[in-house]
């Protein structure tokens, strides 16, 4: 039981930090920090834009992350808030020309990582791949809303 953990922690840890180093070298070319392509990615798949909560749950980060990130992506020109006199949270955040244009290398380049990556499995160990760990992920985090149960 001890070594299944140890193995799972440390692949976890290892993929975390491999990840984003490869995603702060991809986004030091547009003047951004690596947290930052999970808002531009998340971005590119709402065409029509998207509201600060539901960037929240597209990004599983807290608002005040979500506030600050957007107005470092405003700020450099990535994206625009659409509603005159609106909070971030009741305006539509949309990517600009600009930041459509970076989310979208940045897309691809993270489909590269993930493409190659994942190189040596086929179709079938991918599928078990990622429903094993959306399942994993799922009873995390009920119990880190809930707590682990009682032995």
């Amino acid at each position: 039981m001890v070594e299944r953990f140890a193995r799972f922690s440390l692949a976890i840890f290892e993929i975390s930090r491999c990840w984003h180093k490869l995603a702060a070298e991809e986004m030091a070319a547009y003047g951004l920090k690596g947290a930052h392509a999970i808002y531009l990615t998340a971005m590119y798949r709402m065409e029509d834009g998207v509201t600060g909560p539901q960037l929240c749950e597209l990004c599983g980060r807290d608002k005040s992350d979500v506030s600050r990130t957007i107005a470092i992506l405003q700020e450099k020109g990535f994206v625009t808030k659409e509603g005159v006199n609106q909070s971030l949270y009741r305006g539509l955040l949309k990517l600009t020309k600009q930041g459509r244009a970076a989310a979208e290398q940045v897309c691809k380049r993270a489909s590269l990582a993930v493409e190659l990556a994942g190189g040596d499995l086929n179709e079938e160990d991918r599928e078990c791949f990622y429903k094993s760990l959306e399942s994993i992920a799922g009873h995390l985090r009920e119990m880190s809303r809930d707590g682990l149960p009682k032995l």
